[in-house]
């Protein structure tokens, strides 16, 4: 499978302010009762909805240092995850983001023993400040992490 990571893909200041506004006590999450597909209800994480459905819905301009990297022609949807240790590693079922080929992105928040999985097997570490460039319409999967509280990681499909 094709993918591309970027280390150190922020400036450590543009890093910092999307990590700690995140982070912040005063940011929401919602949860959500299933992760990978919606029969699959035995685990469960968090979510915040920056845009979807090609709508912002929640401030999107944060992510700019971000989409300066992206380039996207057109968003459709970017979405925050918070994946809680549940005390056992725990991979989510395979999945896609979308039916349609777009592409996709991972920016990780927080180095943890989480990581993504890709169709062929590929594990790509969860490592803060790294940025994973796929094709998010073929089969990959999250984990949850073991070694922090949580595996924090920010989703992007666009085209």
């Amino acid at each position: 499978m094709d993918y591309q990571i970027i280390d150190n893909a922020l400036s450590k200041q543009d890093f910092l302010n999307i990590k700690n506004t995140i982070l912040h006590k005063d940011f929401n999450w919602y949860f959500a009762n299933h992760v990978a597909n919606e029969e699959d209800n035995n685990y469960f994480y968090f979510i915040h909805t920056f845009y979807e459905n090609f709508v912002p819905k929640s401030n999107v301009l944060i992510l700019n240092p971000i989409l300066n990297i992206l380039k996207p022609n057109s968003l459709i949807r970017i979405k925050a995850n918070l994946y809680p240790n549940l005390g056992k590693e725990i991979k989510n079922d395979m999945h896609i983001d979308q039916s349609y080929t777009h592409k996709g992105a991972i920016f990780y928040i927080n180095t943890n023993n989480g990581f993504t999985e890709l169709e062929d097997g590929t594990i790509i570490e969860s490592i803060e400040n790294r940025l994973l460039l796929f094709d998010s319409s073929k089969k990959h999967r999250s984990t949850h992490c073991t070694d922090k509280k949580t595996r924090v990681n920010i989703n992007f499909n666009y085209f």
